[in-house]
């Protein structure tokens, strides 16, 4: 079983250490983000990553799904 949220970013700062991107649920702006509302948690996403080419994926401003998927630690 997998859940879906949608979230923005709203924010991507880099530093020494190398990026940070910080995310929060879509509320408002269409239908479907009213739908996604109904379901997705509230609160943030706080990331970080020192991979550039990852980094440069995430625009502020832009919206994206993100998926949970169980993970069965029996095939890790």
């Amino acid at each position: 079983v997998m859940v879906r949220a949608k979230f923005m970013c709203i924010s991507k700062k880099q530093d020494i250490n190398g990026f940070e991107i910080i995310f929060s649920p879509v509320v408002s702006g269409s239908p479907e983000n009213a739908e996604f509302f109904k379901w997705t948690p509230y609160g943030e996403l706080k990331m970080g990553t020192v991979n550039p080419s990852a980094a440069a994926e995430f625009e502020p401003g832009k919206e994206y799904f993100l998926d949970f998927t169980k993970v069965d630690n029996a095939k890790v």
